[in-house]
């Protein structure tokens, strides 16, 4: 496992829950604020371990709820389930495929807000919900849907330029001529 990347990944959480509280424009714009953490985390699922999963559900989601309405903690579970499911069938999924990455980012942005919808109502808040919430939702998972792909970008523009790349070694010698037919 590679430190600086859940490093990295940690870090884009706390700018991403930084801007969506700082920058309304998307939100005066579209009437909804796209959430970048679902897409965090179904890169996070698919390309670090299960301790960087946890903690950047739970980083992320305390950091969430802290600047939004939500009561405190509510958030980590609506991160954290989906990003599991995602970890636990990571070897069956195309990571590298573009459409994967888009078809992931849209279940995991559409399901982590109704599972927060859910939650909210379970413990009794009263969620202020109408007709421009169902135009919200899917802002929100387009949204995701578009961000995964940019998140698939950076963390590994970011893991190309600051990590040492593996020598692959090979049986071949350079110096070694491979002389064919009779002499």
């Amino acid at each position: 496992m590679n430190w600086l990347n859940s490093i990295l990944i940690l870090l884009v959480a706390f700018l991403a829950v930084f801007m969506e509280s700082v920058f309304d424009g998307a939100r005066n714009l579209l009437g909804a604020q796209i959430d970048l953490l679902p897409a965090l985390m179904v890169y996070a699922s698919l390309s670090s371990g299960l301790l960087t999963v946890t903690a950047v559900a739970v980083a992320g989601g305390l950091l969430f709820d802290t600047l939004s309405s939500n009561p405190l903690g509510i958030s980590i579970l609506p991160l954290f389930l989906p990003a599991y499911i995602i970890y636990v069938r990571r070897g069956l999924i195309l990571r590298e495929q573009f459409y994967a990455q888009i078809v992931l980012g849209l279940l995991a942005s559409a399901f982590a807000p109704l599972l927060a919808l859910l939650m909210l109502s379970v413990t009794k808040q009263s969620p202020v919900l109408g007709w421009d919430s169902v135009w919200q939702w899917i802002v929100m998972s387009v949204g995701g849907a578009i961000l995964t792909p940019f998140c698939f970008w950076l963390f590994d523009g970011l893991n190309h330029a600051l990590n040492y790349r593996p020598v692959v070694e090979s049986s071949f010698r350079l110096d070694r001529q491979i002389k064919r037919g009779r002499q």
